[in-house]
């Protein structure tokens, strides 16, 4: 069987000395296209005191948004915070074909869902909470008397909620909040 001869010299190929008059092509997957300016096309950070709270709220919830397609150009996602007042809830809604992802950053949140809202699971501090799309929900603070603190994230910027006429169960039946890894709650 014959082999190709990788032994040779390849130093003149791709010289190590570099000359700075020498013209190199850095575009690196850019053909035709100017190099981005990274100093304002790379990573951006949005500083916790700049948010927008120029974006729709529910009663009880105030939402500030820090990644958005109008502020960093953000495609697929939109991320921010939302806080809960004590007791509030949302009504029954889902969106659409989006994913959402909570992050519970201080309280407790209480999450339903179902077709009657018949599910229920909460998280604290640390917990983070999936909510697949179109499945309907409710968002609660847990609490009577602490605010309810959470970073948002979702799959797009599109401000999708479809509110749903549901009159939720009297008595959820409580899911654990565990992964799948441990399926009964143990250790």
């Amino acid at each position: 069987m014959n082999h190709p001869d990788h032994s040779q010299d390849h130093s003149h190929d791709h010289p190590h000395d570099h000359d700075p008059n020498h013209d190199h092509d850095h575009d690196h997957g850019h053909p035709d296209h100017a190099a981005p300016a990274w100093k304002h096309d790379g990573v951006r950070v949005i500083p916790g005191h700049q948010l927008d709270p120029n974006v729709p709220s529910t009663p009880g919830m105030d939402r500030k948004a820090a990644i958005t397609f109008a502020r960093v150009g953000a495609q697929k996602l939109w991320a921010g915070t939302v806080t809960i007042h004590p007791d509030a809830k949302t009504g029954a809604h889902h969106h659409g074909p989006l994913e959402s992802v909570i992050y519970v950053v201080r309280g407790r949140a209480r999450m339903r869902w179902g077709e009657r809202l018949e599910f229920t699971a909460e998280a604290g501090p640390g917990d983070f909470i999936y909510v697949p799309p179109y499945v309907p929900h409710q968002e609660i603070n847990a609490s009577a008397t602490e605010v309810l603190e959470c970073v948002l994230c979702r799959s797009d910027g599109q401000a999708v909620a479809v509110n749903l006429e549901i009159e939720p169960v009297e008595k959820p039946q409580t899911v654990l909040w565990v992964d799948p890894t441990h399926p009964t709650g143990g250790v």
